[in-house]
């Protein structure tokens, strides 16, 4: 089963759900986030969970770049990740 890592990049999160450097693996269930934050990501998450390639810069990747809605304090990275 695919699974997605998610990878906070910078923090300024009002509630201090999360911390630079903090890493989550996604197979179905939401992570500890906000909702505000993980509403946003959910689309691009559940397409890499089902295979699908993004737009990423000027190519199409197996990752994803985010900000939190609330005036971008939380910067996310998902992608896909292999278990080894």
């Amino acid at each position: 089963m695919a699974k997605v890592k998610l990878t906070i990049l910078e923090s300024r999160c009002r509630d201090g759900l999360c911390k630079a450097g903090d890493e989550f693996i996604v197979d179905g269930l939401c992570p500890p986030l906000c909702h505000e934050l993980w509403s946003c990501i959910y689309p691009q998450v559940f397409a890499l969970l089902n295979g699908a390639e993004l737009d990423h810069g000027e190519s199409r990747a197996a990752c994803f770049d985010a900000a939190c809605p609330d005036g971008g304090r939380v910067k996310i990275r998902g992608e896909r990740w292999k278990d080894d």
